[in-house]
C-alpha cells in the first residue's frame, strides 16, 4: 500500500543544498522500493531568503512548516549578512521555526561507527561503542528569556542583557521525552544544570526529581553538573545513555559530543514538538553542523549527517523503524568499505566528493534490500 507524507524541505545556505540534494536520492529510493510517497516542497530560509525576500523566513514558509507531515532542514549562515540587524541573522529562521512549531525537545545522538572510531580526536579505546542521546531544550531558557537586550546606561556605557527562565511545565515534557527515550535505550538518565549557582538550575533539579519520582522510577536517573558533565563527556563519555538538559548548555555539549565521534558532518538531530489532538506532532530534521561557507560549492561536504537527519525523520515522525535502520545500516556499511569525505579521513586516504558519498549510500540501500 503506498504512504504519502507531506514534507517540507529548506535547504539553507552554504552546504546546504548540496547535501540536501543528497538526501532526495535516499527518497526517491524510498518511493521507489518501498512504497512510501513523498509530496515535498522547498523554501527559503536564513541568507537565501534574505537575498530574496529581505527577512531570514518568511509567514509562509512557517504556515507551510506547521501544515507538514515534517520539515527536512540544511543549514543557515552565510557571512555576507554578518553586519545585518540582529533580527536579520540567517539564524533566526532556525529560531523561529522552533518558537513558532512549539519544537522544544532537540534530540542529538552521538554515536561512534566502528569505522570511524580512528577518527576521534580521544583513545579509541575511551569512544569505541560510543552511543549518547542529547536531549536538548530548545524553546526556553537563555535564548528566549527576557528581559533581553543592549542598553544604554546614564555614563554612556552599554549593558547586555539575557535571562535565563524555565518554568515546571517547560522541564516537565522535555524531561519526558528523555525519559521515555531511555526506556528504549539503556534506562538511565542524567539531568544536567547548574544548581550550584543558577536558580533556575536549581529549579529544573527539583522539577526532573519530582517527575521521575511520580512517573519514571523505573529509570535510573542522575544529576550532574553542567562543568562536570563537560569534563566527564571527555573522560568516560560511555557512562551516559541519556543527556537531558537546558538549551545553553544542551548547545554546548552536543557540540562537544560531536567532536567524541570524529567529525560534525556525522551528526544528525531532530526536534520535536507536542503531540496533539489528532495525534501529529510538529518536528524538524537537521544536521547539527553549521552552513561551513567556505567549502559551500566545492562538492566536497559530508552529507552523511543530512542523510542520518531523515533517517531520524522516518523513525521519530512516521515511526518506520526498519527503514531508519536500513539507512543507518547503509551509512555504517559505506563507512567500513573505506569510504570517507575529507572531514572524516585519515591519514593515508583519499577523500570522495559529496556526490561519490550520496550514490555510494544508494547503491548500498539496493544490496540491503536484495
Amino acid at each position: 500500500m503506498t504512504v504519502t507524507k507531506k514534507l517540507l524541505v529548506l535547504p539553507g545556505d552554504g552546504i546546504g543544498p548540496e547535501i540536501m540534494h543528497e538526501v532526495a536520492r535516499v527518497v526517491a529510493w524510498m518511493s521507489r522500493t518501498r512504497g512510501i510517497v513523498f509530496d515535498i516542497s522547498e523554501d527559503l530560509v536564513g541568507g537565501a531568503s534574505l537575498a530574496v525576500h529581505g527577512v531570514p523566513i518568511r509567514d509562509e514558509v512557517i504556515a507551510a512548516a506547521k501544515a507538514a507531515d515534517a520539515v527536512l532542514f540544511g543549514s543557515v549562515g552565510d557571512p555576507k549578512w554578518a553586519s545585518a540587524g540582529f533580527d536579520r541573522r540567517p539564524e533566526i529562521a532556525i529560531l523561529k521555526l522552533r518558537q513558532e512549531l512549539g519544537l522544544f525537545a532537540n534530540l542529538r545522538p552521538a554515536k561512534v561507527f566502528d569505522a570511524l572510531v580512528d577518527s576521534s580526536t580521544l583513545k579509541p579505546e575511551v569512544v569505541a561503542g560510543l552511543d549518547i542521546m542529547i536531549v536538548r531544550e530548545t524553546v526556553g531558557g537563555i535564548y528566549f528569556g527576557e528581559p533581553r537586550g543592549i542598553e544604554t546606561l546614564p555614563d554612556g556605557t552599554k549593558r547586555g542583557i539575557n535571562t535565563e527562565v524555565y518554568t515546571t511545565a517547560e522541564i516537565e515534557r522535555v524531561a519526558r521525552v528523555a525519559f521515555d527515550l531511555a526506556r528504549q535505550r539503556g534506562n538511565r538518565v542524567c539531568s544536567v544544570e547548574k544548581c550550584n549557582v543558577m536558580e533556575s538550575g536549581l529549579l529544573w533539579k527539583e522539577v526532573v526529581t519530582d517527575l521521575h519520582a511520580r512517573e519514571y522510577a523505573d529509570v535510573e536517573l542522575s544529576h550532574m553538573l553542567a562543568d562536570n558533565c563537560a569534563m566527564q563527556m571527555v573522560r568516560n563519555p560511555r557512562q551516559f545513555d541519556v543527556i537531558v538538559t537546558g538549551n545553553l548548555f544542551g548547545d554546548l555539549l552536543s557540540d562537544l559530543a560531536s567532536m567524541l565521534t570524529g567529525s560534525l558532518g556525522m551528526l544528525p538531530s531532530a526536534t520535536l514538538g507536542a503531540v496533539d489532538a489528532a495525534g501529529r506532532r510538529p518536528a524538524l530534521y537537521e544536521p547539527i553542523h553549521g552552513s561551513a561557507p567556505d567549502i559551500a560549492g566545492k562538492g566536497i561536504a559530508n552529507p552523511l549527517a543530512q542523510i542520518l537527519s531523515f533517517s531520524m525523520l522516518l523513525r521519530y515522525s512516521f515511526a518506520m523503524e526498519a527503514e531508519a535502520a536500513l539507512i543507518e545500516k547503509a551509512v555504517a556499511n559505506v563507512l567500513a568499505s573505506g569510504l570517507r569525505t575529507a572531514d572524516i579521513m585519515s591519514p593515508g586516504m583519499a577523500p570522495v566528493s559529496t556526490a561519490v558519498m550520496g550514490e555510494a549510500v544508494v547503491r548500498e540501500l539496493d544490496k540491503l534490500n536484495g
